[in-house]
């Protein structure tokens, strides 16, 4: 004769200094909602229960919304964007340095100013001319 078997219920009490260890990784980007589930193996519903509890955040009645990536993935992208503005800006500030010495050159050997004189008037041949 078999005896009754129930499953047994695994009932895991965390303290209050884990929970408030995990929200604060959550809050500080350090890692999303399941990378947590999976580094300490407790439920997301359950690290949504405690952000709402612990967080400074975030209360309840407002949606915790997550990105895919996580917030040190976006600052990695963000930086790798800062660099290549940076060296875009390099290579305009070399271009402008370039032209402006070859219109130094202009001026020096072949007496021709190409920047512009604001001192010199206006040309009258410009204008709309009227029908007579």
């Amino acid at each position: 004769m078999k005896a009754n078997l129930r499953k047994i219920r695994k009932h895991r009490v965390y303290s209050e200094e884990f929970k408030v260890q995990l929200v604060q990784e959550f809050e500080s980007g350090k890692h999303s909602v399941p990378e947590l589930e999976r580094l300490h193996g407790v439920a997301s519903t359950v690290i949504y229960l405690w952000i709402y509890k612990f967080s400074t955040f975030n209360k309840k009645g407002f949606r915790v919304v997550e990105m895919k990536q996580s917030s040190s993935q976006k600052l990695k992208e963000l930086e790798k964007r800062i660099k290549e503005l940076e060296a875009t800006v390099g290579r305009k500030k070399i271009m402008i340095d370039y032209l402006e010495t070859m219109m130094e050159v202009a001026k020096e050997e072949l007496d021709i100013d190409i920047k512009k004189n604001f001192s010199t008037p206006q040309s009258a041949g410009s204008g709309k001319k009227s029908k007579k």
